[in-house]
């Protein structure tokens, strides 16, 4: 959490923050979340949610009426985004801290919050969407980065068929996208 508290002080609301190298990437990230089947209405948990600026991106693309709550370990982080969405809901901790029963979200979605380098060989990873994939009705969606184009030891990367086999055990309905960044992909995990 320091590294975040670090950054945030630094940079201030701003997607260097979160490490991200601007907004555009974010928001292209963003949109192949949303186009994996979020639709208006829809409750969405975002892990890792930072400021919560999927909510922000979802509203000005038509999807005002989602049901928006954001999990985030980092306290500065949610002050800020509780500040900028008084209308959603946040929870501070992992995932695995909260309490939630399983099937309480229409979609649980992830983007960039499982790029930190663990060397764990991916366990806490696939923890995490598993996890995820618990807790949603109709889908869990989650980018990572493409080991095929970036390989750095400070960052997490997986190559997406190893990815996308892992997530076919929990589901047979699964989408895999790669085509929006090269050092990126996105998969959707849904029920049937």
């Amino acid at each position: 959490m320091d590294k975040h508290r670090d950054s945030f002080t630094r940079h201030g609301y701003h997607p260097h923050a979160l490490y991200w190298s601007g907004g555009e990437i974010q928001e292209i990230r963003f949109q192949v979340l949303a186009n994996m089947g979020i639709e208006a209405g829809d409750s969405v948990l975002d892990v890792g949610c930072g400021f919560g600026d999927f909510k922000r991106w979802a509203e000005g693309k038509g999807l005002s009426s989602l049901q928006y709550a954001g999990v985030d370990l980092s306290p500065d982080l949610l002050n800020e985004a509780k500040k900028r969405h008084p209308d959603a809901t946040f929870f501070q901790g992992d995932l695995f801290d909260l309490d939630f029963s399983e099937q309480s979200f229409d979609w649980v979605i992830l983007s960039g919050a499982l790029n930190e380098q663990l060397h764990d060989e991916s366990s806490y990873a696939k923890r995490v969407i598993e996890r995820m994939y618990q807790l949603c009705r109709k889908g869990a969606a989650f980018n990572m980065l493409d080991a095929r184009y970036l390989r750095a030891h400070d960052l997490h990367s997986q190559m997406p068929e190893v990815m996308l086999a892992y997530c076919q055990k929990l589901s047979p309905h699964c989408i895999l996208e790669e085509a929006y960044l090269k050092n990126d992909f996105s998969i959707a995990i849904k029920r049937g």
